[in-house]
């Protein structure tokens, strides 16, 4: 039958041993010989996300509590196309009609809508939208700038705006070049509201 060595042979084992009474011991590790966990990092949360609850459900943002003051926003797009569609563009050339005139009444109604297409949007009594086209040799720029007086700030108004005019452009155009290319969509600056002016 094996016996353990006389003295105190458990002190080279690689863990430590809570001593007992007499010669016998325990191979229980004692809570203070136990190595503490180490601490989780920390993550500094940059900003919180208004359209969710303390559930994470999504929720309409309440803004009654703000104030009504007066807020604008810019916002740009653009579509790729190749150098026979965007000719036809810059000529009035289009069997479709003007395309130019037709993609800027379409971002002017879409920002109106916003609110009908963007689920958490609240409605705007928008006080101006208005919509500029630039082609060029390879396709059209978009911008948008939308204007309110109210609770919250046009920033999806003015986004609308540009994707809505860019998909009539190749709505309109589809028939000389089924490849453009539609991107760069993007906010611009906004002023106004609690959190201040901001330009990209």
């Amino acid at each position: 039958m094996w016996k353990p060595r006389p003295g105190r042979w458990w002190a080279n084992l690689p863990f430590r041993l809570r001593e007992g009474s007499g010669e016998g011991m325990s191979d229980t590790v004692s809570e203070s010989d136990s190595p503490s966990p180490s601490p989780a990092p920390s993550r500094k949360r940059k900003g919180k996300l208004t359209h969710l609850d303390e559930t994470g459900a999504a929720r309409m943002v309440d803004v009654a509590g703000k104030a009504v003051t007066a807020r604008e926003a810019i916002a740009t797009g653009r579509i790729a196309m190749s150098a026979e569609a965007a000719a036809a563009i810059r000529a009035g050339a289009v069997k479709k009609g003007d395309v130019l005139a037709t993609a800027r009444i379409a971002g002017i109604m879409a920002a109106k809508r916003t609110a009908e297409l963007i689920p958490l949007c609240h409605p705007l009594p928008l006080t101006r939208v208005a919509v500029e086209l630039v082609p060029d040799e390879t396709g059209v720029t978009v911008t948008a700038t939308a204007a309110t007086e109210a609770q919250t700030g046009v920033e999806m108004e003015a986004l609308t705006a540009v994707s809505t005019a860019l998909l009539t452009l190749y709505d309109m155009a589809k028939a000389l070049d089924r490849a453009m290319v539609i991107g760069e969509i993007r906010l611009l600056a906004k002023k106004g509201g609690k959190s201040g002016d901001w330009s990209a």
